[in-house]
């Protein structure tokens, strides 16, 4: 007779159902690997980091874009975990604004970095476009950044939002900058709408954000940032709504991001003194579970409330959910 622990009987028996698929009998109980997985679906709201804001040149004449809102990806009770397993949440930091007294693209603000949960990733936004001697487009990314203007007739055109392309988008393009008479910069891409096109008296606003209520209240997330205005310190370009930072004007700096929004940076307003673009705001990932599947094992200190039925987990910083 085998050694069984104690178990009278052959040890290798298939698992066997009794009343249901996946119930077994004592035998199959032996065979762990048999049994099937435990799952359960939660909601899932990922934003990634928001483009930092296009850099003052430094010249006359000219202005940059404002950074495009993260990437804003939500998953309603869509986002499958296996019991037992633990996940990563991974949270973009915005991107930084574009640096002083730099020509071309290197002068444009740096992306937003990805937030991710599971296999779930949303892009981080573009950085707003700062001068080149025929208008600099905006960077692509979850919004666009938005383009800078140089003089007539070189307009820069806005980044393209919903980079990489997912469905539903993730987020729209900037707005391109134009002139003659204030010199203003495109606002960058928000997650709602698309980043304003400069007028001959202001620069483009960034485009809205988008709202959402995993929470258990409204609030709105990735707006873009406000491209920057020449001259006259109220032609600077408003931040969309949802966390994007105002453009500058008049040599001003622009606003960044508001944090864990996901907010696209203000561009450096254009005088001829050089400036640094702000930066874009954090991203966030939150997550909606129905209490009794909550298993309570998290890192990364997560915010924990309670909306309904629901547990709510609000990553500000990277960390695990362990189902």
């Amino acid at each position: 007779m085998p050694r069984n622990a104690g178990i009278i009987g052959p040890l290798a028996v298939a698992p066997t159902t009794s009343v249901a698929s996946g119930v077994y009998g004592l035998p199959g109980q032996q065979r762990a690997a048999a049994w099937p997985a435990l799952t359960y679906t939660l909601t899932s709201l990922v934003i990634a980091g928001g483009g930092g804001g296009g850099g003052d040149r430094g010249a006359a004449d000219w202005a940059s874009g404002g950074g495009g809102g993260g990437g804003f990806r939500y998953f309603d009770g869509t986002s499958t975990v296996v019991v037992g397993t633990s996940y990563t949440v991974t949270i973009g930091a915005g991107g930084a604004g574009g640096p002083a007294s730099v020509v071309g693209p290197t002068g444009n603000g740096t992306n937003g970095a990805n937030s991710s949960f599971i296999s779930l990733t949303s892009a981080g936004g573009g950085g707003g476009a700062c001068f080149s001697s025929n208008g600099e487009a905006g960077n692509a990314g979850g919004s666009g950044g938005g383009g800078s203007y140089t003089g007539s007739p070189y307009d820069g055109h806005g980044g393209a939002g919903n980079t990489p392309s997912v469905s539903p988008s993730q987020g729209n393009a900037g707005g391109d900058g134009r002139g003659p008479a204030n010199y203003g910069g495109g606002g960058g891409g928000g997650a709602g709408a698309v980043g304003a096109v400069a007028s001959s008296t202001i620069a483009g606003a960034g485009g809205a954000g988008a709202s959402n209520s995993i929470t258990g209240g409204a609030v709105t997330y990735a707006g873009g940032g406000g491209g920057a205005g020449y001259n006259n310190s109220s032609w600077y370009g408003r931040g969309g709504t949802g966390g994007g930072g105002n453009g500058g004007a008049n040599g001003g700096n622009g606003v960044a991001g508001t944090a864990n929004l996901g907010g696209g940076g203000g561009a450096h307003g254009g005088t001829g003194g050089g400036g640094v673009g702000s930066a874009g705001g954090s991203g966030v990932v939150i997550l909606s579970i129905l209490t009794a599947n909550y298993s309570g094992v998290t890192s990364g200190s997560p915010t924990v409330s309670t909306s309904g039925s629901n547990t709510i987990l609000k990553y500000t910083s990277s960390g695990t959910y362990s189902a």
